[in-house]
């Protein structure tokens, strides 16, 4: 695992309509978030797909939005008053050895950020231990940046924290697997 997480200006480049066409959160998102859950963003930028989960929560729902950079929070932050949804995100600045989280959640979205953790198997027991008993965790990772070989050790290493792998969803230009609290 890297390490190397993508500068905050990088946000920018990510978050644009093309992206959005490629990879459509809501799409994406809409067999997962359901209304009044409670769900977490890590690694969520500039909030590509926070946003989106926030309107999927609706107004009883919660998007905790987990990222390493202030300055990618407080873009997401502007974003959100704008679209309306602000009152439904939470935002964390974690640490990059830690998640910084501990409140409950029914649903983790891990979207190209997991490859630029130091210590995977570190934010794999994080993970599992705020997600609820049978919660999911889609976890999505860009196949120009990480190799089959060390998606599927990451994968093992999920694994030996504790998560399941319930699907593989086809996602564009990525390796994907959704993980299951049992």
């Amino acid at each position: 695992m890297s390490g190397h997480v993508c500068p905050w200006w990088g946000g920018y480049f990510i978050d644009n309509p093309l992206r959005r066409l490629i990879h459509p959160p809501r799409r994406i998102l809409a067999p997962y978030v359901h209304s009044g859950m409670t769900v977490l963003d890590f690694g969520c930028g500039m909030g590509v797909f926070s946003i989106p989960m926030a309107s999927l929560v609706g107004p009883t729902g919660r998007v905790i939005a987990v990222d390493l950079q202030q300055e990618m929070l407080r873009v997401l932050a502007k974003r959100a008053r704008r679209a309306g949804v602000a009152d439904r995100i939470r935002l964390y600045q974690c640490e990059a050895d830690s998640l910084e989280v501990t409140d409950p959640v029914d649903f983790v979205l891990a979207f190209y950020s997991v490859h630029e953790v130091p210590n995977v198997r570190r934010l794999w027991a994080d993970l599992f231990a705020c997600l609820r008993p049978s919660g999911s965790l889609l976890w999505v990772e860009p196949i120009g940046h990480v190799p089959k070989r060390m998606f599927a050790e990451m994968l093992k290493s999920a694994e030996e924290s504790g998560f399941r792998l319930r699907d593989r969803p086809r996602i564009r230009l990525s390796h994907s697997a959704l993980l299951v609290k049992p």
